[in-house]
């Protein structure tokens, strides 16, 4: 299992952690943000694969920001993957 950290920009959470095992998100948690909402993501998330995630979460946008959280860790989910994991 790989440990990935990622900062994030743009949003009001400061960063994501998680963990990938062959392809498989697992234990996501952010710094900061709407702690119920992000709480809930990282439930949703769990297990799932981390293409299939990428998926359904990038692109989101909150309020008038062009990026969210969910895309954030959508876009820490890409970085992790195209490093190899």
């Amino acid at each position: 299992m790989a440990h990935y950290i990622h900062r994030n920009r743009g949003t009001c959470s400061f960063g994501v952690e998680f963990d990938l095992e062959d392809g498989v998100v697992h234990n996501v948690r952010f710094g900061g943000g709407c702690n119920g909402n992000l709480n809930g993501i990282s439930s949703l998330v769990e297990g799932w694969r981390a293409e299939d995630v990428i998926a359904r979460i990038k692109g989101v946008r909150c309020g008038g920001k062009p990026t969210s959280c969910p895309d954030q860790l959508a876009l820490a989910l890409e970085e992790a993957l195209a490093s190899g994991q």
